[in-house]
């Protein structure tokens, strides 16, 4: 996955409608995702997780994650389950309208043409949520017949089709999985309650698309629905949704200039359930039971870019509009539920920007300045008596907004025609999701408490990188972020006890509450090699990131310490191999160093580092049949450990054999 933006073009012929890249991507690190890559995984969020310092929340991938920890984090400076980092798909936000988070079995591989890892980079013409960078999706184009195939079969009782298929005018993509799973917690510390997290999922997307006086436009539509079980007894989630999606652009015919128009929706639902466990894991009980949270986001960006001469211009605006609810059962004594819960609220956000850059014969100059107003309104938590009905806690925070300012600069200077020199400085912002403002929740015997209190995350960063392109691609730079007003969760007490609001916390849990600490620093340093030699290519990146918390006076227990879940140093090498016509073999050893699971750094993971191959034999121009084996060695990969001790291992060796179809 090269660090190569996507060049400068003269002539554009684009029929989905999209604009051009914008020349200002050139002073920004931008590793773009191509095809091969895609390929690799049947997941995308692990195929995203080869470059280093991707991440969700924790080791473990989406096909075992709870789906809300399944945010995206770039840079490793501080991770969250409700990801800092904007996902979108043609410019549609993939985010979920209540937590943040990604369904990423919603987004096949099949139905992708690439996706670009953008890092940094500030919210610029991306919008709010775009604070360590944005990872943006490209669908694939329509075509006659069936465009993408992928059957496989693999360990853990796992089946797995995926297709993408229609006409010129239609793209359709459909998938389904179904997996019995194997037990996170393995070894002396499996008890009775411990079982396979298994996943069934089914997703499907259309799109059509075609000119409309001279305006190419596409309406896409998706669904999707995944039932999963949480690895213990009693514990289990399910996530459905779909959004709709109208985009209308005029791209330039012979240069990066045009209009483009989107409005889209997404609605979503999540159900949870949760357990309390029995010390020696022999037994657990109902802690919680998540019955819905409906959701609802919706929103519109619009653009307009012009060049001319060296010059190219471009403003734009957007909006996002989210509104939902959890509904919960909680508190079982024994006997069954005795409470229930009712919180959620509204949030909305919308900002402008206009961005200049000037492209000479070697230096290239970016400049922009955003403005966004943020507004989290209607905000109410109410918990009753199951028995009587009777109101226990009526809570109704005040309707909070303000405005953020942003801006972000960059320049790119050739020293050669192999060689160039850039450097950035940058702003951006995430206001917090619902699920943080609003919703409490709890993991085995650990309770967080939300905060309708929070403010929005701010970044601000500085990078300088030197790269080229030759007999091979290289780059190397440096990055400093300082992350303000970070959403935390912040230990605020320790079982056995009984707290305000939160209750009963059991012997070996803690007391955790979002909360906005202070600031985390990370210094990193990025490293990328890629080199083709025929019939061999070999890729080597590598991120190390020095992160330190500085909690001020609202968690000056946090100062000096690293936030949770961030790893100091990451590093992948692959290596692929034409062996014949017919024979591709690719092998891929990934390492991450040494992370904390808790804020208070009390509880660390284990280095970890994974060995992944896949041999493909080509059937046709366009097919093949392959054996992959992730984690070939069976490493024990450290994904969580509870107060007690015990220890969450992620994903075992795992072996599938397939056939796949790329046109």
């Amino acid at each position: 996955m090269p660090d190569m933006p996507p060049p400068m073009v003269s002539e554009v012929q684009v029929t989905a409608p999209r604009l051009a890249p914008s020349p200002a991507d050139l002073a920004f690190s931008i590793v773009r995702v191509g095809p091969d890559d895609l390929a690799r995984s049947p997941r995308l969020d692990e195929t995203l997780r080869a470059e280093p310092g991707v991440s969700l929340f924790r080791r473990t991938g989406s096909e075992v994650a709870n789906p809300t920890i399944q945010g995206l984090s770039l840079r490793a400076i501080a991770p969250s389950g409700a990801g800092r980092t904007l996902v979108t798909l043609d410019g549609a936000p993939q985010n979920d309208p209540f937590g943040g988070w990604v369904i990423w079995s919603a987004l096949p591989p099949e139905g992708l043409a690439g996706a670009d890892i953008v890092k940094g980079a500030g919210a610029g013409p991306y919008g709010a949520g775009a604070l360590t960078g944005v990872v943006a999706l490209q669908e694939r184009e329509p075509q006659a017949g069936l465009s993408a195939l992928d059957l496989s079969v693999a360990d853990y009782g796992t089946y797995r089709g995926a297709a993408a298929f229609g006409s010129e005018n239609l793209l359709v993509v459909v998938s389904g999985l179904s997996q019995e799973g194997y037990v996170p917690v393995r070894g002396q510390g499996r008890g009775a309650v411990d079982q396979p997290a298994g996943l069934d999922q089914v997703s499907a997307a259309a799109r059509l698309q075609g000119q409309v006086a001279g305006v190419n436009a596409a309406f896409r539509l998706t669904a999707f629905e995944e039932r999963r079980g949480g690895g213990v007894e009693g514990v289990s989630s399910e996530a459905s949704g779909g959004g709709a999606t109208l985009s209308l652009a005029q791209p330039s015919a012979t240069d990066a200039g045009g209009w483009r128009l989107q409005a889209w929706l997404r609605t979503s639902d999540l159900k949870n359930r949760f357990a309390a466990v029995e010390a020696d894991r022999s037994a657990s009980r109902p802690a919680a039971q998540q019955l819905a949270t409906p959701a609802l986001g919706y929103g519109m960006n619009a653009a307009w870019r012009a060049v001319n001469g060296p010059w190219t211009w471009e403003v734009g605006a957007d909006l996002r509009v989210n509104d939902g609810e959890t509904r919960e059962f909680f508190r079982d004594l024994g006997a069954g539920f005795t409470r229930g819960r009712v919180a959620g609220g509204r949030t909305q956000v919308g900002g402008v920007y206009g961005e200049a850059t000037r492209v000479g014969e070697r230096l290239l100059l970016t400049g922009g300045v955003r403005v966004d107003g943020w507004e989290a309104s209607e905000a109410r938590r109410i918990e009753r008596d199951l028995s009587g009905g009777a109101v226990l806690l009526n809570a109704r925070a005040p309707d909070r907004s303000g405005t953020t300012p942003t801006g972000r600069l960059g320049a790119r200077y050739e020293l050669t025609e192999a060689i160039y020199l850039r450097g950035a400085a940058y702003s951006g912002f995430r206001p917090p999701t619902l699920n943080e403002l609003h919703r409490p929740f709890r993991v085995g015997n650990d309770i967080t408490e939300a905060n309708p209190a929070l403010e929005p995350e701010q970044l601000y960063g500085v990078e300088a990188a030197i790269g080229g392109q030759g007999a091979f691609a290289w780059s190397a730079g440096v990055f400093f972020n300082r992350l303000e007003d970070p959403i935390t969760n912040v230990t605020i007490g320790q079982g056995p006890g009984t707290f305000p609001i939160a209750g009963f916390v059991p012997a070996g849990g803690v007391l955790r509450q979002r909360q906005n600490a202070g600031v985390i620093e990370a210094w990193g340093l990025e490293v990328y090699a890629d080199r083709d030699f025929g019939a061999w290519a070999v890729r080597f990146d590598a991120v190390a990131t020095q992160a330190e918390v500085d909690g001020g006076s609202a968690a000056p227990q946090l100062n000096g310490l690293r936030p949770a879940q961030t790893p100091e140093f990451a590093a992948t090498l692959g290596l692929d191999w034409s062996a014949s016509e017919r024979l591709r073999l690719s092998g891929q050893i990934r390492h991450e160093g040494l992370r904390y699971e808790d804020d208070l750094n009390s509880r660390s993971l284990a280095a970890a580092t994974t060995l992944d191959l896949r041999v493909a034999w080509r059937t046709g121009p366009d097919a093949e049949l392959y054996l992959a084996a992730d984690n070939l060695l069976d490493a024990d990969i450290e994904a969580g450990v509870s107060g007690d001790g015990l220890i969450t291992l992620a994903a075992p060796r795992l072996v599938r054999i397939g056939y796949s179809l790329r046109r």
